[in-house]
């Protein structure tokens, strides 16, 4: 079943042209990955499929719904999970008034507990953020993100500042939601992580979608090879889901 669904979207700055008519499709337990360079539009995308940006045109459907006019604040209402770029947490805030905070907004039970769990932070619940590694943030800020059961999940550079051993943790929680039914969506410039989660990878140049393959036929394209990473992807090790 397809949770997400963005037809035509461009987003235009001045006398650029960010996105140039983009489209892709996440089902339910599948871990899209859309990778490029920096400045290939990838942020953009994510902006725009989570309304925090809205497109010049296009349409963006959550399981069958047009939600292209609908805020930020509404889309993860309606189950829409978002990790941004960069950081997000409040910082003063402790763990659990982190998790309470963006459950007010969705509209989520008041038990950050399980989410907390899920991510390896139940027992730092009482801890301030400021206080938290940068993958302890990033983990909360997935646990931020999936506390209201989202329907899909973005992740933009989710392995952004994780050493390996912390990346390699988020890379299998990722899967775990999946493999609940969550469509997840991600992008990374830690290649080797985010295709070893995906199931499915677009190749993003100059705010257009070039290539659209399993992880192996991405890592051997010619596309890919020529004008992004070259010859070392060969050494990237085969997908976990």
């Amino acid at each position: 079943m397809t949770i997400l669904e963005a037809t035509g979207l461009r987003v235009v700055r001045g006398e650029r042209t960010l996105l140039r008519d983009v489209d892709l499709s996440v089902a339910a337990g599948e871990v899209l990955g859309v990778l490029g360079p920096s400045g290939a539009g990838k942020s953009t995308l994510f902006r725009a499929i989570t309304g925090e940006t809205r497109a010049d045109s296009g349409v963006v459907r959550l399981a069958g719904e047009d939600v292209t006019r609908e805020p930020l604040w509404r889309r993860a209402q309606l189950g829409v999970g978002y990790v941004p770029q960069g950081p997000s947490v409040l910082w003063e805030l402790t763990v659990r008034e982190n998790l309470e905070t963006f459950q007010r907004i969705t509209g989520a039970p008041l038990t950050p507990e399980p989410s907390a769990a899920a991510v390896g932070l139940a027992a730092r619940l009482g801890v301030r953020a400021g206080e938290l590694s940068a993958g302890e943030r990033r983990r909360l800020e997935l646990a931020r993100a999936i506390c209201k059961r989202p329907k899909v999940l973005v992740c933009d550079e989710p392995f952004a500042g994780v050493d390996p051993t912390g990346a390699a943790h988020l890379g299998g929680l990722l899967a775990d939601l999946a493999r609940d039914g969550v469509a997840v969506v991600l992008a990374d410039h830690h290649v080797a992580e985010a295709l070893a989660v995906c199931t499915r990878a677009l190749l993003l140049l100059d705010g257009a979608v070039e290539v659209d393959a399993t992880p192996d036929e991405f890592r051997e394209h010619p596309v890919v090879q020529g004008r992004y990473l070259g010859t070392w992807t060969r050494s990237i090790p085969p997908p976990l889901v």
